[in-house]
C-alpha cells in the first residue's frame, strides 16, 4: 500500500470520526435540527483542513475531492439517526474526538512536509488541522474551545506530540505513511489516558483549582 493511499485512508477516517463527534456535541449541547447537526458535523470535520490548506497556499482538499464532504455528511447522518442512543454516552463522543484529533494532526503535518515546509511549521500546521474544526464548532455553540480550556485533559499536547512524531521521523528519513500511523496512535493513546486519569496541563501558579 502506497504512502498516499495510507494518508488518504487516515484522512477520511478522521473526517468521519470528527463529523460524528461534532454532530453529537451539537445534539447534546444545543437545540438543533438536522441542518444544524449536519452543518456542525461538517464544520468540525473539514474546518481544520481548510484552515491548514489556506495557510499552505493550496486549494483546500475538500473542494477537490468529493469524498471529503460525502464522508463528513455520512458521519453527521450517523450521529443524527443514532443520537438517541449515543448522546447519553460521554465515552463514544470523547473517543470519536480523540480519533479525529489523532488522525488529523498527522495528516496536517505530513501534508506540510510534502509541500516543502520545515519540521516546526509542520508541527504547528498539524496541530491546527487537529484543533481547527473543533474550535470553529465550539465558537458556533458559544463555548470555550476545548483546546483553550484548563480542564481539557491534555488536548493540545497530544496533538503536538503526534505531529512532532511525523516531523522528527521525516528529518530522520523514515517513510511518512507508516510513521503517520505511529504518530496517530501516540496522540490517541495519550489523549485517552489523559481522559481516563484526568490529566491536565500545568496552570499558572496561584490560580485556584477548578
Amino acid at each position: 500500500m502506497s504512502t498516499q493511499t495510507i494518508l488518504l485512508i487516515l484522512d477520511l477516517v478522521g473526517i468521519f470520526a470528527f463529523a460524528v463527534d461534532g454532530a453529537l456535541t451539537a445534539i447534546r449541547t444545543a437545540r438543533v435540527d438536522i441542518v444544524g447537526v449536519l452543518v456542525l458535523g461538517l464544520v468540525t470535520a473539514i474546518g481544520g483542513g481548510i484552515i491548514r490548506d489556506v495557510l499552505l497556499g493550496v486549494t483546500p482538499a475538500t473542494f477537490q475531492d468529493w469524498r471529503y464532504v460525502t464522508v463528513a455528511l455520512a458521519g453527521g447522518m450517523v450521529a443524527f439517526f443514532l443520537s438517541s442512543r449515543l448522546t447519553r454516552l460521554t465515552k463514544p463522543i470523547l473517543l470519536f474526538d480523540a480519533a479525529g484529533l489523532s488522525l488529523f494532526v498527522v495528516i496536517g503535518a505530513a501534508k506540510a512536509i510534502e509541500l516543502g515546509f520545515g519540521p516546526l511549521q509542520a508541527v504547528l500546521l498539524g496541530a491546527i488541522t487537529g484543533v481547527g474544526g473543533g474550535t470553529i464548532r465550539d465558537v458556533l455553540l458559544n463555548r470555550v474551545p476545548t483546546v483553550l480550556s484548563a480542564n481539557s485533559h491534555l488536548y493540545a499536547i497530544p496533538a503536538l506530540l503526534g505531529a512532532g512524531t511525523v516531523s522528527v521521523a521525516h528529518v530522520l528519513g523514515f517513510d511518512a505513511g507508516w510513521v503517520a500511523v505511529v504518530g496517530a496512535l501516540l496522540c490517541f493513546t495519550i489523549r485517552v489516558l489523559a481522559l481516563r486519569y484526568r490529566w491536565n496541563a500545568p496552570r499558572p501558579p496561584g490560580v485556584p483549582p477548578l
